[in-house]
């Protein structure tokens, strides 16, 4: 198949190199920044570069932006692309797009897959895309009443194909009200955990607990704030439920309940051990 790839930054520029490197099929890629071609043409992670006039050439495009803009490019090029062929979206919601996305389309011939790849780094731009981004993640796929199943085959047979270790079926409500939990609230919390204080005293006394709680405050703040906006209820019922357990644990030490803080650690602990059991078995 020829693939076409809008956007080359951390996620089209690592399925472009996955892609390129794993399979048969011939990337094409289009991105604003001439120099970030060239990059790409000169490490073999894209074959030729394409233009909006001629993505008709792609059997398949993947449309690697920042949701509104993402958006923006399908709706106001939906008669560009090829009758037959497949446009998929990578976007980190859903309702967003999906639903205006496959109707759009639907409309010149051309089949929408909604796809969430659930990797990513804290660094940016072509230049941090790596072939193995994808090695062993989960490829979350949301169709809705009116996908073409042989397209979400296609897409789902080729994710596998580049390195992911699974694929994982939602509704795009239910990818969006898992999101926010899974991912959204975890970054806001890194973000408003990194602003104590005590921050510029924690050379020499940190370890693995402060990295990992803070490794994802490096973030992009325009594509976050992007993404919670348009995932406000679900992440606001999320903050809201963070905000309660964490009054619970102040208020215990606060009264000097110990007995009531030690059955809060407990509970989370307990709960852990069922994820981790839940998720083993799966």
């Amino acid at each position: 198949m020829n693939i076409a790839i809008v956007g080359l930054g951390l996620i089209g520029g690592s399925l472009a190199k996955a892609i390129s490197a794993r399979t048969s099929h011939t990337v094409l890629g289009l991105d604003t920044d001439a120099d970030t071609i060239k990059q790409a043409l000169s490490l073999g992670a894209i074959k030729d570069r394409t233009g909006i006039s001629d993505l008709k050439r792609a059997d398949v495009t993947f449309v690697c932006l920042f949701p509104e803009t993402a958006k923006d490019f399908i709706l106001s090029n939906a008669g560009s692309f090829a009758k037959g062929s497949i446009v998929a979206d990578i976007c980190g919601v859903k309702n967003f797009i999906v639903n205006d996305a496959t109707e759009a389309l639907a409309a010149h011939g051309v089949s929408f897959v909604g796809t969430h790849p659930m990797a990513g780094r804290e660094v940016a731009g072509f230049e941090s895309a790596l072939e193995t981004l994808y090695d062993g993640a989960s490829f979350i796929v949301t169709p809705i009443e009116t996908t073409n199943r042989a397209a979400l085959d296609t897409i789902e047979a080729l994710a596998l194909e580049i390195g992911f270790g699974r694929i994982t079926v939602s509704t795009p409500h239910d990818h969006d009200v898992s999101i926010a939990f899974t991912s959204q609230l975890a970054h806001v919390v890194s973000g408003a955990y990194i602003k104590s204080p005590t921050l510029q005293h924690e050379n020499g006394f940190s370890a693995g607990s402060f990295l990992d709680l803070t490794r994802v405050a490096k973030l992009n703040e325009v594509m976050w704030t992007s993404l919670f906006s348009l995932n406000r209820e679900p992440l606001l019922f999320e903050l809201d439920t963070i905000i309660t357990h964490l009054e619970q644990y102040r208020d215990a030490l606060r009264q000097e309940n110990y007995t009531e803080l030690k059955e809060l650690l407990k509970e989370g602990r307990v709960l852990k051990e069922a994820s981790l059991i839940k998720t083993k078995d799966k």
